[in-house]
């Protein structure tokens, strides 16, 4: 027969079946089990006592003799009961928290550098990397501050189901900025090594702005279908059809297709690289010629730092999420909820790790980042070539008009023996 048993709280709660003397001197089990987490705040996750066997939790979780007045009263469901639990704790809101302090003052001060060395030499390699910087920001702002700090772990994602709609649809924006960026970069790369005459013609900054621009937009739309994105935090159902479509959408996006992208251009690239080597002993002339060799290998090495650290970075999200979907459900495999929070740890580490790239291939970003350290406030162009009004758009071009001119020069002095 059950019997009524009243909380500390004053609420009554239905005890599951009879219970035996020795249980009477410190409460029924059962009906402690069952009234903790609604008296004391405790989540769902309490309720895996490790000293009990798998079919005794299955039969409190049952509930056969709890009426249904008594389970609204608990307020809990048997899927919210069988919840994965959290095992790493407190770890991923300190990690959050120290990645966010350190990546924002290094990404702003990477944006300055680039920001200074774009405005000094009028290359569109510093207008690409300070959209990539750009955009870390902004993922860090969205993903890491807004998405993990303030839902996650100060509202415990307790807020309105239109601003959690909306919030995911901006995080899903700037992840996708953040990495489409980079694939911009690699193509201008990739023709100015392997096409460099077409190069001097396509590669300038008001090119590159507009490219820029149109990725921004084209990420901004890409977020929109997002906005019905599943948390699968909270939800224990099976995915829906529109789960698994925005599911492989997503993992194209963000990793498939730039990685196909990175995969084949950075093959082309070293590919050429190589077949210089080989020819350059063969052709080896007097003259300037290795130093512009060394300069596009320093660059090639940002790029293949850049894009290797994007691809081992988010390849265990990319899994995890692939295998959520189909094997095991984050909400209910506390081996899946670790496995995705480590990888969304590692994804986010690659918006704070390309200042130390570039602080370790260039040196003029070295250079840079020295003077603005150090407050020194240096003219944003060179006081030995200050910019001419009517210089054309294209340095490259530039560049070789002049150096026809002083090989003209070079070839027709007044006093030179004939």
């Amino acid at each position: 027969m059950n019997r009524l048993l009243v909380s500390s709280a004053g609420v009554q709660h239905t005890c599951p079946g009879p219970c035996r003397r020795s249980e009477r001197r410190s409460g029924c089990w059962r009906w402690r089990a069952a009234v903790r987490p609604a008296c004391e705040g405790w989540t769902s996750d309490a309720l895996s006592v490790p000293s009990f066997s798998r079919g005794n939790a299955e039969a409190m979780i049952e509930w056969p003799n709890v009426t249904e007045s008594g389970r609204r009263e608990l307020g809990l469901k048997p899927e919210e009961l069988q919840k994965s639990r959290c095992v790493l704790g407190s770890i991923p809101v300190v990690y959050y928290s120290v990645l966010l302090c350190i990546g924002v003052p290094v990404n702003v001060l990477t944006a300055v550098a680039l920001s200074r060395l774009a405005c000094r030499t009028k290359r569109a390699l510093y207008y690409y990397l300070l959209a990539v910087t750009a955009s870390d920001i902004l993922s860090q702002l969205f993903i890491i501050f807004v998405g993990f700090l303030l839902e996650t772990a100060v509202f415990h994602r307790e807020v309105p189901a239109l601003l959690l709609h909306c919030v995911s649809a901006a995080e899903f924006a700037a992840n996708h900025a953040s990495i489409w960026s980079t694939v911009p970069l690699t193509v201008d790369r990739y023709v100015a090594l392997c096409h460099p005459l077409l190069h001097r013609q396509i590669s300038y900054p008001a090119r590159a702005r507009r490219i820029i621009l149109a990725v921004l937009a084209l990420s901004l739309v890409s977020g929109v279908p997002f906005f019905w994105w599943s948390d699968m935090w909270r939800n224990s159902h099976p995915p829906t059809a529109l789960d698994t479509a925005l599911v492989w959408t997503h993992v194209t996006i963000i990793y498939f297709l730039p990685c196909s992208i990175f995969l084949v251009l950075n093959s082309l690239i070293i590919r050429t690289l190589r077949r210089r080597q080989r020819q350059q002993p063969c052709q080896e002339e007097p003259g300037p010629q290795p130093a512009p060799a060394r300069r596009l290998g320093k660059t090639t090495a940002m790029l293949l730092a850049i894009t290797s650290a994007f691809s081992v970075l988010w390849a265990p999200r990319t899994v995890v999420v692939i295998y959520h979907l189909y094997a095991a459900s984050v909400h209910s495999d506390w081996r899946v909820h670790l496995a995705y929070d480590l990888s969304n740890m590692l994804a986010m580490l690659n918006t704070a790790v390309n200042f130390f790239l570039y602080c370790f291939v260039s040196k003029a970003f070295r250079s840079s980042v020295r003077d603005i350290v150090l407050l020194r406030g240096g003219p944003l162009f060179p006081r030995s070539a200050p910019p001419q009004p009517h210089a054309p758009n294209n340095a490259s071009i530039s560049s070789l008009y002049s150096g026809s001119n002083k090989r003209s020069h070079r070839e027709w002095r007044p006093g030179k023996p004939s």
